[in-house]
């Protein structure tokens, strides 16, 4: 009995800390586009709403590769069919105007479909050669777009779709600052709010799967098939709510991208946006849910960091421009990745079994560790 009390007041403290930690962390978040809005302006006020967008599509790429250890470069054709969805059934290209409510659940149902439309072929691929397949899907897809105009002209081609009706629920539309128990939200603030209400949603149905026995699975067909399957696990039906699950997070985070950008092309769904969502994952810790958020908010701010900082320190130090900004912002994002990667080849916060199978750690050891 005595020694059980040190232990129940061990709990009790890290429930109270659990507590204390996401509330300060909910007060930050709150006032995070405030402080950035008045510090730094709207332009980065938009990259942080662009961040929350990025974190929606690398939670459900998260559950492909990370979860299931299914590798997928294509997974940004998803996130083209919700956006796209969102475009032509809101705005003037069809006449049509339905509700958000509508289309973004839409958007995930058809996005999911096409999901186990990609999984279904490639159920007996890995490795390289599901890589392969998964690329040229989301290349045929981004082809599909640039060509749908004609004869009939449902994607209007290269040029894309242009006045998306932005985000709105009922009288109130975000592209407008919203009055609200006497406050003014600026658009980017509402469009934040909505943006992180969505990402944190996300976030609770990744953990409830990744704590649920379908996560289990996941895990169990990621580090050895077989043995899974002489588990008694159906590992088609599992690899294809793995695709499905994650192709549906594209899905709604397209729709979000078409209202708040306003405009659609096919170009905003190439090859480069699969390998970058693609290294956050990577980098953050495959498989960690925490770790990806982090990617995600990385790559996402860090670029723009090198492109607004390049410059200024240029000038500084040689007191002239030597190399375009843009160009050396690359450069300089591609050497931090490979720095990452020698350093921290298991991501910047990975799993414990990630971590562990980067130790060289057995299965022995670890049973020891838990003794």
């Amino acid at each position: 009995m005595m020694t059980l009390l040190p232990a129940l007041e061990n709990v009790a403290h890290s429930k109270r800390a659990a507590i204390i930690a996401s509330v300060v962390m909910g007060i930050v978040l709150a006032a995070l586009p405030f402080m950035i809005g008045s510090g730094l302006g709207n332009s980065w006020l938009r990259i942080i709403d662009f961040a929350m967008l990025y974190i929606m599509l690398a939670l459900g790429l998260n559950i492909v590769v990370g979860f299931a250890g299914l590798l997928d470069l294509g997974y940004i054709a998803f996130y083209a069919v919700g956006a796209y969805l969102y475009a032509l059934l809101a705005s003037p290209h069809f006449g049509l105007h339905l509700p958000v409510w509508l289309i973004i659940p839409a958007g995930a149902a058809l996005a999911g479909f096409f999901g186990a439309l990609l999984g279904a072929p490639t159920l007996r691929l890995r490795g390289d050669y599901l890589a392969i397949v998964t690329l040229g899907f989301g290349e045929i897809v981004r082809i599909f777009l640039n060509n749908l105009n004609a004869p009939i002209n449902i994607t209007n081609g290269p040029q894309g779709v242009s006045g998306i009706d932005p985000l709105h629920f009922g009288s109130i539309t975000l592209a407008k600052p919203i009055d609200f128990l006497g406050f003014t939200i600026p658009s980017l603030h509402a469009y934040y709010y909505l943006f992180l209400a969505l990402a944190l949603f996300i976030v609770f149905v990744t953990i409830r799967l990744e704590n649920s026995r379908i996560g289990r699975a996941w895990v169990a067909i990621r580090e050895d098939e077989i043995a899974a399957k002489a588990c008694g696990i159906n590992t088609r039906n599992i690899k294809l709510l793995a695709f499905t699950m994650g192709a549906s997070f594209g899905g709604v985070a397209g729709g979000l991208f078409a209202g708040f950008q306003g405009f659609v092309s096919p170009e905003s769904f190439n090859l480069m946006e699969s390998i970058m969502v693609l290294c956050m994952v990577v980098l953050g810790g495959m498989g960690n849910i925490p770790g990806v958020i982090l990617g995600g908010v990385l790559l996402t701010i860090l670029p723009e960091i090198f492109r607004h900082g390049a410059g200024p320190v240029q000038l500084a130090l040689f007191d002239a421009i030597l190399l375009d900004p843009e160009a050396l912002r690359m450069l300089l994002f591609g050497l931090a990745l490979i720095v990452v990667m020698l350093y921290r080849p298991a991501g910047l916060w990975p799993s414990t079994t990630r971590r562990r199978e980067f130790k060289g750690e057995s299965t022995t050891d670890v049973l020891k560790e838990g003794e």
